[in-house]
């Protein structure tokens, strides 16, 4: 069994940045950015789903060395990684040789990446551009989600809305 990768969202993000796919950050992460104290594993995006952005995601998943992840095979499992499948998936749980990835083409709550796209705030980390969900809607999709995990976030990520709003003046 190989060893588990280091989580290095970094890498992931540039790697799509490289290849140009459209994508939006969501989940976890877009709520760390945001300023949540919350920490996550994994890496979550919500890609724009049209045949040029599937063959650019489909290239920087390869340049990841991306296998779909599963509790029975630790190493990941092969998959075609190319345009025509992921045009028939909705959500793709992988893992890569820079951690846990996940692709969500509709991310509860949303319609998918046309939904989230004109309320994307874009983060500078040392050059690199990240398109990130908003506050707004991080929170609409956790609570859609209802998971366990999702559900015990939404406290600490409405007080964050509500201090930006208050700085902001925004009642």
């Amino acid at each position: 069994m190989a060893p588990v990768p280091r989580f290095q969202p970094e890498e992931m993000l540039r790697a799509l940045n490289r290849h140009k796919v459209c994508y939006v950050l969501i989940g976890g992460l877009a709520a760390t950015l945001h300023g949540s104290p919350l920490r996550t594993g994994d890496a979550h995006i919500c890609p724009l789903r049209d045949a040029t952005n599937l063959e650019r995601l489909a290239l920087a998943l390869l340049e990841m060395r991306a296998r779909i992840r599963t509790a029975d095979a630790p190493d990941g499992v092969a998959f075609a990684c190319d345009a025509r499948f992921l045009a028939k998936v909705e959500l793709l749980n992988l893992t890569t040789c820079f951690g846990d990835f996940d692709l969500s083409f509709t991310p509860a709550g949303t319609a998918g990446y046309e939904d989230l796209a004109p309320n994307i705030e874009h983060y500078d980390l040392d050059g690199l551009i990240v398109p990130v969900a908003s506050l707004e809607d991080v929170i609409r999709s956790k609570r859609a989600a209802g998971r366990p995990k999702d559900t015990a976030s939404l406290p600490t990520l409405e007080t964050l809305l509500a201090q930006r709003r208050s700085s902001k003046g925004d009642h």
